[in-house]
């Protein structure tokens, strides 16, 4: 496939994966529209200075309608007929919250569909007529919390990449007859740059200990949290080779599983009875302690 002169779009290129594959991307010699959250931010001057004149960095907040419509309308009037747009990678999402969803509070999860789901929607729909005229791909980074695996205090984030998990499988269907290829890409865990915190609103009654154990309890799930975070990835090649497999192979995959453990995941989850697929997330992942005034 020749790159010169092809038009691709990634959404979420302010650090980790967006922004390593925006700089593998346009040294192969594509033309890029990366989005970023902050045009005058760390990652956007990293991009500036790490990348060709061809790339063009676009100010893109998910959650306001007039930015995604904003960096839509540029990218169509970049657009000629000889080209199209070759691909669209949508890997942009949200989550600073580790709790139960009980104690999560409802707009966090509103805050996750409006980025993680509803952004990665408009995008495609947006781009559409010119994927169809250029039999281009859509590379959608999701996340195994999306894909039917239930991991404890990740209930925001996993509900709402689950939501676009479904949304572009039906994309995948409804688009095969225009030769539009769809891909999703299920990293394990890997070091992206996000900072997650935990909720701090404690839908608990302020009775006796309750109240502090129950911030004790919360500061616990954060602890784990972050302790689980010190064996993730550093190395973001697996992913950044994915999403370019679902762009230009001849026959990419539906799906795509860059990072270690990941098989024995999905095979305990899908073959094994649910109280030992329970008990791995739980070891794995997080074990939630009853705090001391529920017991």
């Amino acid at each position: 496939l020749a790159t010169a002169g092809l038009l691709l779009a990634l959404a979420g290129c302010d650090s980790g994966f967006g922004q390593a594959t925006a700089r593998h991307l346009d040294a192969m010699g594509f033309q890029v529209f990366a989005s970023v959250l902050d045009p005058q931010g760390p990652g956007a001057k990293e991009l500036r200075r790490s990348c060709s004149p061809r790339l063009t960095l676009l100010q893109m907040d998910l959650t306001k309608p007039e930015d995604i419509q904003h960096a839509l309308l540029h990218i169509l009037q970049a657009h000629t007929n000889s080209t199209g747009l070759w691909g669209l990678v949508n890997n942009a999402g949200f989550n600073d919250t580790i709790a139960d969803a009980e104690l999560s509070p409802l707009g966090k999860f509103r805050t996750c569909m409006e980025v993680n789901f509803f952004g990665s929607l408009q995008l495609p729909k947006g781009l559409l007529p010119l994927l169809r005229s250029a039999g281009g791909r859509i590379v959608t980074v999701s996340s195994p919390a999306g894909s039917d695996l239930p991991f404890p205090c990740l209930a925001a984030y996993g509900a709402s990449k689950a939501a676009l998990s479904l949304l572009m499988d039906t994309f995948r269907s409804e688009l095969q007859p225009w030769g539009v290829k769809v891909s999703l890409v299920l990293p394990g865990y890997y070091k992206t740059g996000k900072r997650v915190g935990t909720a701090r609103c404690l839908h608990l009654q302020a009775k006796g200990g309750l109240r502090s154990d129950g911030e004790a309890y919360v500061e616990e799930i954060n602890r784990q949290f972050i302790q689980f975070m010190k064996v993730a990835v550093e190395d973001l090649s697996a992913v950044v080779n994915s999403i370019t497999d679902g762009l230009l192979a001849a026959n990419p995959a539906v799906r795509y599983y860059p990072g270690q453990g990941l098989g024995l995941m999905y095979f305990i989850h899908r073959y094994l009875p649910y109280f030992v697929r329970d008990l791995f997330l739980k070891g794995f992942f997080i074990n939630p302690k009853l705090p001391r005034a529920l017991r």
